[in-house]
């Protein structure tokens, strides 16, 4: 059975990582996941949109897949359905980012074995941009 890391770990995840790859990240600023990724881009982090159906989102180039981007990714957050998360991670793993997060309400076994087998940590069903302000800006 899945378990999330602690929070204290996932307090150093969210302090040691710098680049967020956006799997699903919409270019409409009424989505969720534009929202968190805006937020998380205004407290510092560098956000690489990946979505297929769009060139660029908050002044970023969008890749069309994971594999499509050149640049070294900390954390692959997930804006998908759960169905579909298992193929994400297959993606995931090939890069050398150590953690693959899939927000709130997303959540599957399959692929938390996937990520597990490739000594990924994993994080589902938790939204980054509320542990990220429950972990980290309370104790700036």
């Amino acid at each position: 059975m899945f378990e999330n890391p602690s929070l204290e770990e996932l307090r150093d995840i969210l302090t040691r990582s710098k680049t967020i790859a956006v799997v699903g990240l919409s270019d409409q600023p009424e989505r969720e996941s534009y929202m968190v990724a805006k937020e998380m881009q205004k407290r510092g982090y560098k956000i690489i949109p990946v979505n297929p159906k769009i060139d660029e989102v908050l002044g970023e180039k969008a890749y069309a897949s994971l594999k499509d981007i050149p640049d070294s990714v900390d954390i692959v957050d997930v804006f998908r359905r759960s169905d579909a998360l298992p193929g994400v991670v297959k993606e995931a793993v090939q890069l050398s980012a150590p953690v693959i997060w899939a927000q709130q309400g997303i959540y599957s076994e399959e692929a938390a074995e996937i990520a597990a087998a490739s000594g990924k940590t994993m994080v589902m069903d938790r939204c980054i941009m509320l542990m990220h302000s429950l972990l980290i800006q309370k104790h700036e």
